[in-house]
């Protein structure tokens, strides 16, 4: 019977070899939901990267005294780690003390492409806790800050923290998890114990008590979250490891003469990496949800910077005031977790060969 990888041919009717991504991706997009989840974590990771563009107290583009400037332009390029010290915001858009929209004067011939939200995430912009209006689509929080640039920046927060906590969490469960699954012996016995006992403390409790340490930052929110969700990967990544291992090409590796290292690299971890990848996208949206739990508490994004979590607290201290504050930032939690969610579910489905079967 013809497998998956033969059945599409070339217009002279020879089989086209296709990958294993290449056959997951085909059978992914066959499936609506992991679609409209991955469809929405794109959308989320363009807000998040392009926020400097969509809300922002400085134009996109301006003529101002004379001189022609792309203030929030170089804000996003500083989005990409490094190029800050290569590209730098021109004077004097880049004193704390400037004011554009105090110092802007059309009379002098200055003009100005404002980006879709005019105000910045720390910016006082109205009058406290401001309902929805056409000015401020969200309302304003207690400090008068417009809550639409807050929550797209605060994605920028929500993605970060789960994409870099699970990057950590991934570099050590990998690690653990191989040299567990290949070594064996008491590498294996020492490192599955450890992990059991890592398991036996409750995640989100293990992370507050560590937290308790160290000044609340996003940063130690990003570590800590790493240090504590990467037993998962490493089980998943010690049982592949193990299972394939004995396979026949690894021992015509091991055969050959290929070094240890090199055959886990090379061989045995680029076919591993299935699973863990379920377990690395239900870690992001999890990784979300501690980081807005962590900031509601106080634990996480201090003010006046802006997180899902902080605006969540606002919203919650004036409940019966404002609660204009609170379904913006619940609606963009349950969304993200959610959607990563699907994205995990139809990955899982479509990578296990037994689903497979049965939905055959």
């Amino acid at each position: 019977m013809a497998t998956e990888a033969t059945k599409s041919t070339t217009t002279r009717g020879a089989p086209v070899a296709r990958s294993y991504w290449h056959i997951t991706w085909r059978r992914f997009r066959g499936h609506r939901l992991g679609m409209v989840g991955l469809c929405v974590v794109a959308v989320l990771f363009l807000v998040a990267f392009l926020s400097p563009i969509l809300a922002n107290e400085q134009p996109i583009l301006c003529r101002f005294d004379g001189g022609f400037y792309y203030p929030a332009v170089v804000d996003l390029i500083h989005q990409v780690p490094g190029t800050s010290l290569i590209i730098q915001k021109q004077r004097p858009y880049r004193l704390a003390t400037f004011d554009f929209k105090r110092e802007f004067d059309p009379e002098r011939g200055d003009w100005a492409l404002w980006t879709p939200v005019r105000y910045g995430p720390r910016e006082i912009a109205a009058e406290p806790l401001a309902g929805p209006s056409s000015r401020h689509w969200l309302g304003t929080d207690q400090s008068g800050r417009d809550v639409l640039s807050r929550m797209v920046h605060g994605t920028v927060v929500s993605m970060k923290v789960g994409f870099l906590s699970m990057g950590i969490a991934v570099i050590l469960g990998l690690v653990f998890g191989c040299i567990a699954g290949y070594a064996g012996g008491i590498a294996d016995l020492v490192i599955s114990r450890f992990i059991e006992v890592v398991q036996c403390f409750p995640a989100f409790f293990l992370i507050l008590a560590v937290l308790a340490w160290f000044p609340p930052s996003i940063e130690n929110v990003m570590i800590v979250i790493g240090l504590t969700r990467w037993v998962g990967i490493a089980r998943f990544a010690r049982g592949e490891i193990l299972r394939i291992r004995e396979t026949d090409y690894a021992l015509a590796a091991r055969s050959l003469g290929v070094r240890p290292a090199q055959l886990v690299l090379r061989h045995l971890l680029p076919n591993a990496l299935a699973p863990v990848l379920v377990s690395v996208t239900f870690g992001i949206a999890v990784s979300i949800l501690i980081e807005a739990g962590l900031s509601w508490l106080g634990f996480g994004v201090q003010p006046p910077d802006a997180s899902w979590g902080t605006i969540l607290r606002s919203g919650y201290e004036n409940l019966f005031t404002a609660g204009h504050m609170i379904p913006p930032a619940c609606v963009a939690i349950f969304l993200a977790v959610l959607s990563f969610n699907l994205v995990g579910d139809t990955l899982r489905d479509v990578i296990d060969p037994r689903l497979q079967a049965e939905r055959a």
